[in-house]
């Protein structure tokens, strides 16, 4: 391990192989760790490119769906100046600051123009992305369980927001099997009722993923949570599909309902291109207020880490998982092993840096550049939970396990990031559980610093490494429960400083390692920070301000006072013995930081010939902004297609080519009978 420190110069050690004349970016500045200092672009462009390009290969003729945010508090003026542009409005939200409205396409630059309007974007499309309770360390966080985390149970729903969920497969019922674990059956899609409470199936999948039971196979498909509760909310229809609009009127609806369902943690296995810059993208602002509010909120990374000759390409992960708040996870392919030695990034897994951007008033686009992934967890050749009838597999048979001739006990084999998500949300219920004061952005230091670096992948490709239930279980197990609730207005909260004690009286700091299936691994001991990497047993041993919610983890950063872009602690939010570093390193498998150099000092902070669209970044390539709208076709409908949701559904078939989790039959007997089928609650 050649681990040290680098000096700045490094930086320029990359400069031949990464000058490249590629388009207008920004000099320097235009990346953002979220560092707290939201720098808003109040003087950039305020259309997003997807919708301007719609609106310029229409003529300016037509009618198109939008979402507007408001510059403040929305007014009658600004209402008016809708009307006044031909806009209807249709939809509001009550705890959301946009607006879908349906305008013109004319009218679209003129209404952005405003000061009082903040941004305007598409209503793009999303989709669905698409042996494991050894491997990821849940059941021995089983073991784990006290008296106190059971009775947490039911205070800590999993939201899932998908395509539906199958709540009379066996999977979701309780231990005895006289009742689902699944509640609700909010609707948020265009679909008329077809009596399957999963027509895709993809959720049903996903659910089962983050709390499916062990009353199949003996137990061989549980999930990370297999007693835990989950919130049904349909997003996604029969193919898999569903609109900007309706995902955040349903995010709208957990806001306002989080308390009376519990609704602690949201799972998002679905996605779209990431154009906008997380601070203007509507969706990656909703996931914010969640979080701000005290849900946890995880993301899939999405499926497009190699292009279609199957090169290796950087900078793909979707919206939502751009946002900074959000866990977002990427898959990792474990060979059917309940072993981690063989664990590898999958080669589809989306790799960061991330490429949401805005443009200034010079034209010149500032990329985010933060580093994600956050985490990684098992998602090539997985069997979990297939909803009755599905289309998946009706439409693709070669998917059925034939696990069981009962399609309330059978399962089937998906690949994709969106399969690794839930078993991060599963995990993050469980930590809350144990801990239920533990605020989303402990949640999240918690799993990544107990993760495992997996050997010869990088940051961009594993964030702190793979997920470790076991491990993220114990330490949360340790931490003091009287933590502040910034999120709830009912309770008063004492300020609680930077470098005070965190964990329990007269505990100590836990064995950085765990041991899997035979094999044992250290912990990485760091944290993704933004555009860097925090490491240090303070994390974990002292509270840290960015702790709390309100802030990011990367607020705890900030750019040295020379001007050389390279990042730094700020000791008002993180304390002494947090160490920081902005270098991406290649791991050697043995904690966060430590490895090969994979990307030097500054470069993400600077934003510019360093980090242009199409560089060589060593072993792959950085996709440009511009791949995602020129290989885009518009549809008559206003739908916009491109080569990337193909291949992405195509990940969810095939996966990588490698061996798969061994096929348990259910030789169950047993008649459980079904439960009443859930309240359907259609929402406009």
């Amino acid at each position: 391990m050649n681990r040290r420190r680098p000096y700045s110069f490094l930086a320029l050690l990359l400069l031949p192989a990464l000058l490249l004349p590629l388009g207008r970016t920004a000099a320097a500045g235009g990346g953002s760790s979220g560092r707290g200092k939201e720098e808003r672009p109040e003087h950039g462009r305020k259309v997003s490119d997807d919708l301007l390009e719609r609106v310029h290969k229409s003529g300016g003729s037509g009618k198109v769906t939008a979402i507007v945010q408001p510059n403040g508090d929305w007014t009658d003026e600004q209402e008016g100046a809708l009307v006044a542009h031909g806009a209807r409005v249709k939809q509001k939200h009550q705890n959301l600051d946009s607006r879908v409205v349906e305008l013109p396409a004319a009218a679209v630059e003129a209404l952005a123009a405003r000061d009082d309007i903040a941004y305007v974007s598409a209503d793009r499309e999303m989709e669905a992305l698409g042996h494991l309770s050894l491997t990821t360390g849940a059941d021995a966080a089983r073991l784990l369980d006290t008296t106190t985390s059971t009775a947490n149970n039911a205070l800590v729903n999993i939201a899932v927001l998908d395509s539906g969920v199958d709540v009379w497969h066996k999977s979701f019922y309780n231990p005895a099997g006289s009742s689902t674990r699944v509640s609700g059956n909010n609707i948020f899609t265009n679909e008329g009722p077809t009596g399957r409470l999963d027509d895709y199936g993809h959720g049903t999948h996903v659910a089962s993923a983050a709390a499916g039971s062990a009353l199949v196979a003996g137990g061989a498909y549980k999930g990370a949570a297999s007693d835990g509760f989950v919130y049904n909310i349909k997003v996604l229809d029969s193919q898999g599909r569903g609109t900007v609009s309706q995902l955040l009127a349903a995010m709208d609806w957990v806001i306002s309902n989080r308390t009376l369902y519990n609704l602690r943690v949201v799972n998002l296995s679905l996605g779209m291109p990431a154009v906008d810059s997380y601070r203007n993208d509507p969706v990656c602002k909703a996931v914010r207020r969640m979080v701000d509010l005290g849900i946890v909120v995880v993301v899939a990374a999405g499926n497009d880490g190699h292009d279609a000759q199957g090169r290796k390409l950087y900078g793909t992960v979707h919206s939502p998982g751009i946002e900074p708040s959000a866990i977002t996870v990427g898959a990792t392919n474990t060979f059917g092993t309940d072993t981690r030695a063989d664990d590898v990034v999958t080669t589809y897994s989306s790799r960061g840096p991330t490429r949401g951007a805005w443009t200034d008033g010079a034209g010149l686009v500032h990329h985010d550049n933060l580093i994600k992934p956050d985490l990684v967890a098992p998602g090539n050749k997985v069997i979990w939970a297939a909803a009755t009838d599905n289309n998946l597999l009706l439409n693709h048979p070669e998917l059925n396990a034939n696990v069981s001739a009962d399609k309330t006990r059978n399962m089937m084999t998906m690949n994709g990031t969106s399969m690794a998500a839930p078993l991060v949300a599963g995990a993050a219920s469980l930590l809350l559980r144990h801990n239920p004061r533990l605020t989303p952005n402990l949640v999240k230091a918690i799993l990544m610093y107990t993760a495992q670096p997996l050997a010869g992948h990088n940051a961009f490709e594993q964030g702190a490494g793979q997920l470790n239930i076991e491990g993220a279980v114990r330490l949360a197990k340790l931490i003091r429960t009287d933590l502040p609730q910034y999120w709830n207005p009912s309770v008063l909260n004492v300020s609680m400083p930077v470098g005070t004690a965190l964990l329990k009286t007269g505990t100590s700091a836990p064995t950085p390692s765990t041991t899997v299936g035979g094999y044992t691994f250290n912990w990485s001991r760091g944290v993704v920070l933004g555009q860097a990497t925090g490491s240090g047993l303070d994390l974990i041993t002292k509270y840290q301000k960015v702790y709390g919610t309100g802030s990011l983890l990367g607020d705890g950063t900030m750019a040295a006072v020379n001007g050389s872009g390279v990042l730094m602690a700020d000791l008002t939010k993180l304390s002494l013995g947090v160490l920081v570093s902005d270098c991406i390193w290649t791991s050697a498998g043995s904690t966060l930081g430590e490895g090969t150099l994979f990307l030097g000092s500054g470069v993400l902070m600077a934003d510019g010939v360093l980090m242009a669209d199409g560089v060589i970044m060593g072993d792959g390539t950085l996709i440009s902004d511009s791949v995602l709208m020129a290989d885009s076709v518009m549809m008559g409908d206003g739908t916009l297609v491109n080569d990337f949701t193909a291949r992405a559904q195509s990940i969810v078939l095939t996966g990588d080519a490698t061996a798969t989790m061994t096929t348990v039959p259910d030789t169950t007997t047993t008649t459980i009978t079904a439960p009443t089928a859930p309240t359907t609650a259609k929402k406009k």
